[in-house]
């Protein structure tokens, strides 16, 4: 099968697509024959190894000491069964799935456990859109719902809004009863407004830690804000969520949560099954929506992880792979 190859750590340019051997599905696993996937912040940190800071030693003992050990990157994915695993009843060959994996979606083929986070596609969704929704969603939920603990009516500060955690994220408080201010580029301003924020603020132009306006959470998609500067503007028992984190945010978050006031909080993000079935929910009812902002072949995969190291992405960058047959898979 083709895949995209990933044999060291470093720049875009060590990656390619070449021929790896087709996964053979084992007991309990699923072979899904995919269709799309993408190329996330995730992906192009672990393709670099940067800025690992703490997690430098577990990251290595996980991806690989020296090389990488699973040589194929991506997490998100769409396509259909291919082929079942010994004794799983829970999908069919032919029915359209997506999900994410912890590695190796960026493939013609990919097996996964069908325990793991796969569900079966939203009809109203193409292949495409599903693979852009698990990783961004799925973090936007983890942090908003279990690290921030928000409630509804309390007012939300989106740090990234544009990015592909921003984008879920602010469809997810709006939808869950908060008030969204969203912070982004001037260029993604009117995407972000019309995900539902109720204030957009221009990063370049526009300083929230200088303004009247008091939040109950502020949330860091991408990095760049300080709780030094930022805390001013938080509420009473607001808190600082930080999506992306180091030693100071960890000291912050031990510190704050001794003296009381406002507080640091620092989590990661998970990929369960129970909070895909959320998610997918969310979507049928029209409450959550994918946001691909660019459009890519599994072959421009150098070019994408160049995009995505710029900043410069918006939403998902999703990689179609190989050709679709006509018809198939089905579109509502």
């Amino acid at each position: 099968m083709q895949a995209v190859l990933w044999h060291e750590y470093g720049p875009p340019e060590g990656l390619r697509l070449g021929e790896a051997p087709l996964p053979i599905p084992k007991r309990g696993e699923i072979r899904i024959r995919v269709r799309a996937t993408t190329v996330t912040s995730g992906d192009a940190r672990m393709r670099g190894f940067r800025d690992p800071g703490i997690f430098w030693l577990p990251l290595r003992a996980f991806l690989g000491w020296r090389r990488p050990r699973h040589p194929i990157l991506g997490m998100e994915f769409a396509g259909h069964v291919d082929a079942l695993g010994e004794g799983v009843t829970e999908f069919v060959p032919g029915e359209r799935v997506f999900g994410m994996a912890l590695l190796g979606a960026n493939a013609e083929y990919l097996t996964i456990p069908a325990a793991g986070a796969v569900l079966a596609t939203p009809a109203l969704l193409s292949d495409e859109e599903a693979a852009a929704l698990p990783f961004g969603a799925l973090a936007a939920l983890v942090f908003l719902r279990d690290v921030a603990r928000w409630q509804p009516g309390e007012r939300v500060l989106i740090h990234g809004a544009a990015g592909a955690v921003g984008v879920h994220a602010v469809q997810l408080a709006r939808h869950f009863g908060l008030h969204v201010t969203a912070v982004c580029s001037a260029a993604a301003m009117e995407l972000v407004r019309g995900l539902g924020a109720h204030r957009v603020l221009d990063r370049a132009t526009e300083d929230f830690t200088r303004g009247e306006e008091r939040y109950d959470v502020i949330l860091d998609t991408v990095g760049g804000t300080s709780f030094r500067r930022a805390r001013r503007v938080l509420a009473p028992g607001g808190r600082h969520v930080f999506a992306a984190f180091g030693f100071r945010e960890l000291r912050q978050m031990l510190w704050t949560a001794l003296r009381g006031g406002p507080r640091v909080l620092c989590g990661f993000a998970g990929s369960t099954k129970a909070d895909l079935h959320t998610l997918r929910g969310l979507v049928e009812a029209g409450a959550l929506r994918p946001v691909i902002g660019h459009h890519m072949a599994l072959e421009e995969i150098v070019a994408a992880h160049r995009l995505v190291d710029s900043g410069r992405k918006r939403g998902a960058l999703v990689l179609r792979v190989g050709a679709i047959p006509a018809g198939f898979p089905p579109r509502a």
